[in-house]
C-alpha cells in the first residue's frame, strides 16, 4: 500500500470528506466511487459533485451539489465542463487533472471578486477500473476565519487573490 497523503483539507468538512476517503481506499490505495458512503457524508452532500472524465478527456458533471449553483450560476449535473463559462470550468479542469493524476487529494483556496472559494478533489476509480471520476467538494466560505491552519503539504494548491485556476 503506498504511503497516505498528509494533506487534511483546509476546512473542517474537507478534513472529514479526506478521512472517509482514505478510510476507503483498497490494497493499492485506490478508492472505488461504489466504496464512497453518502450517508458518511450527508452534512456536505449539498457541496459535492462528481465528475467523469471519458476516454476522450471530456468531463461531465455526474452528480452536482445544490451549492454548486451558487458557484456557476447554473445547475451542473449533466453539464461538460467546457460549457461552464470561463474560469470557473478551467479551475475545474486543472484540479481534475491534478488529482487524477497524482492519485492522492489535492484542493486549494480561490479568492476573487470578495468570494473566497475552497476546493478539494479526491480521484476515484469509475466503473471501468480506472482513475476516471472525481469526488469534488466546494464552498463559498463567509471568512478566511473558516480555513484551517496547520501544516499542508504538495496537495495544497494556493493561487493569486485575482485569478482562478486550480
Amino acid at each position: 500500500m503506498r504511503q497516505q497523503n498528509v494533506f487534511a483539507g483546509i476546512t473542517d468538512a474537507q478534513e472529514v470528506l479526506i478521512r472517509h476517503w482514505q478510510s476507503r481506499r483498497d490494497g493499492e490505495g485506490r478508492v472505488a466511487r461504489d466504496n464512497i458512503d453518502p450517508g458518511a457524508l450527508r452534512s456536505a452532500l449539498a457541496c459535492i459533485s462528481i465528475v467523469e472524465i471519458d476516454e476522450a478527456g471530456e468531463s461531465r458533471f455526474r452528480i452536482a451539489g445544490s451549492r454548486l449553483r451558487e458557484i456557476f450560476g447554473v445547475e451542473a449535473r449533466g453539464m461538460r465542463l467546457a460549457d461552464i463559462a470561463g474560469a470557473h470550468g478551467e479551475c475545474y479542469a486543472l484540479g481534475l487533472s491534478a488529482a487524477l493524476e497524482r492519485g492522492e487529494p489535492v484542493g486549494g483556496v480561490i479568492e476573487t471578486g470578495g468570494r473566497i472559494h475552497a476546493w478539494l478533489r479526491l480521484p476515484l476509480v469509475g466503473d471501468d477500473g480506472q482513475l476516471s471520476q472525481v469526488l469534488c467538494h466546494d464552498e463559498l466560505l463567509a471568512s478566511r476565519r473558516l480555513i484551517r491552519s496547520g501544516p499542508q503539504d504538495e496537495g495544497l494548491i494556493q493561487h493569486p487573490r485575482s485569478r482562478f485556476a486550480a
